[in-house]
C-alpha cells in the first residue's frame, strides 16, 4: 500500500475505509473484515455515533491477534459542538474512550462552524456560534495541547477552504497535517490541492464516489451520477474494473488519500486493489475534463437564514 508522508513525521495509508453512515450493529464486522482483508488506515468521527462500536471491534482485533494497535492508522473528528478551549480535550477523550486508545494517530476539526455546547445540529440560528464568538485558532490552539500532551499524533482539518487553511496555517504553532474534504472528478479542488501543497497539507477525498448512499436531507434534485458516467465507464471496461475502482485510482495518482466506505466484503477488497490501479495520463486528462465544481454535501445545513455563515465563506 502506497503511504503518503505528513507534516511532523509519519504517513497515511494511500486508502482506508471511512465508517460514516455505517449503522450499528453493522460497523463492527465490517471493520474485523476489513483488518482481514487489510486495510490498516480508518476513518472515524464522534459525529457518525458508531465509535464504541468500532472500538470494541478493535479490541477483539488485537485479542484475536489480527493485527497490533500501532499497525494501525486511526483518524477521527472534532464535533462542532466542542469548539470552545475547554471542551476539546474532553471531546476527544471520549473518542479516546469509546475506541479504547490511548492516542489516536490524527485528529481533525470536523467543520469549520462553531455550535453551541450540546446542539448536534442547528435547530435554529441561535444554535450556531460565528468564529468571532469562537475562533477557529482557539479550537486549534487546544488541538494543539492534546498532540503536546500525547492524544493524537498529528492535528488536521476538515471542509477548509484554502483560505481558512492559509489563515489558520499562520498562526499556528504546530503545522496542520491534513485537510479532508469532498473530492471526486466532479469536484476536482485543484486549487485547493495546490494550496494545500504549498503548505504541507496532505489532502484526504472523502465521498470519493459522490457518495450515492448519503442521507435523503442531503440529496438535491438532478444530482448527477458519478459512477454512471459514460467516460468512467469507458476507463473502467478497458482496464477490467469497476467504475468505483477508477475513481479511486485517480484520486490515489493525484496525490491524495481516498477513504471510501462500505459494508460489503468484495467491493471493500476492489476497494484496496484500486489503490494499485495506474491511469495513463490520457485517462487522467480526460477524468479531469469531468470537473464541474459540483458538491454533494454543500453546506447549506450551515447557513439557514439568520445562520452567522453563508456558502460563500465557508467555501470561498
Amino acid at each position: 500500500m502506497k503511504h503518503y508522508d505528513l507534516a511532523g513525521g509519519g504517513s497515511m495509508p494511500a486508502l482506508g475505509l471511512g465508517t460514516w453512515k455505517s449503522e450499528a450493529g453493522e460497523v463492527g464486522p465490517v471493520i474485523r473484515e476489513a483488518i482481514r482483508l487489510g486495510y490498516r488506515h480508518f476513518d472515524c468521527a464522534a459525529a457518525y455515533m458508531n465509535e464504541a462500536e468500532i472500538g470494541q471491534a478493535f479490541q477483539d482485533a488485537f485479542a484475536a491477534g489480527d493485527v497490533k494497535r500501532e499497525d494501525l492508522f486511526v483518524t477521527s473528528k472534532l464535533w462542532n459542538d466542542s469548539h470552545r478551549e475547554a471542551d476539546v480535550r474532553p471531546a476527544l477523550e471520549k473518542t479516546l474512550a469509546d475506541l479504547q486508545f490511548d492516542y489516536l494517530d490524527l485528529y481533525l476539526m470536523h467543520w469549520p462552524v462553531a455550535l453551541a455546547p450540546g446542539a448536534f445540529f442547528p435547530q435554529s440560528p441561535a444554535d450556531l456560534l460565528s468564529l468571532d464568538e469562537v475562533p477557529l485558532i482557539e479550537t486549534w490552539r487546544a488541538m494543539e495541547a492534546c498532540q503536546k500532551d500525547g492524544l493524537c499524533k498529528h492535528i488536521g482539518v476538515s471542509n477548509f477552504s484554502a483560505r481558512k487553511i492559509e489563515e489558520l496555517a499562520d498562526q499556528a504553532t504546530i503545522p496542520i497535517a491534513a485537510n479532508q474534504v469532498e473530492l471526486h472528478p466532479y469536484l476536482a479542488q485543484d486549487d485547493l490541492l495546490q494550496r494545500c501543497e504549498a503548505r504541507g497539507v496532505h489532502v484526504t477525498a472523502y465521498s470519493p464516489l459522490g457518495s450515492p448512499d448519503r442521507p435523503d436531507v442531503l440529496k438535491k434534485s438532478g444530482d448527477p451520477d458519478l459512477l454512471a458516467h459514460p467516460a468512467i465507464g469507458e476507463i473502467a471496461s478497458r482496464h477490467g474494473v469497476s467504475p468505483a475502482q477508477i475513481l479511486l485510482a485517480w484520486a490515489v495518482q493525484r496525490g491524495t488519500s481516498v477513504i471510501p466506505k462500505s459494508v460489503n466484503a468484495e467491493r471493500m477488497q476492489q476497494n484496496l486493489e484500486a489503490a494499485t490501479l495506474e491511469l495513463p495520463s490520457g485517462e487522467m486528462n480526460a477524468i479531469a475534463m469531468l470537473d464541474a465544481g459540483y458538491r454533494y454535501i454543500d453546506g447549506s445545513f450551515w447557513a439557514p437564514e439568520g445562520s452567522p455563515y453563508t456558502l460563500e465563506d465557508l467555501w470561498g
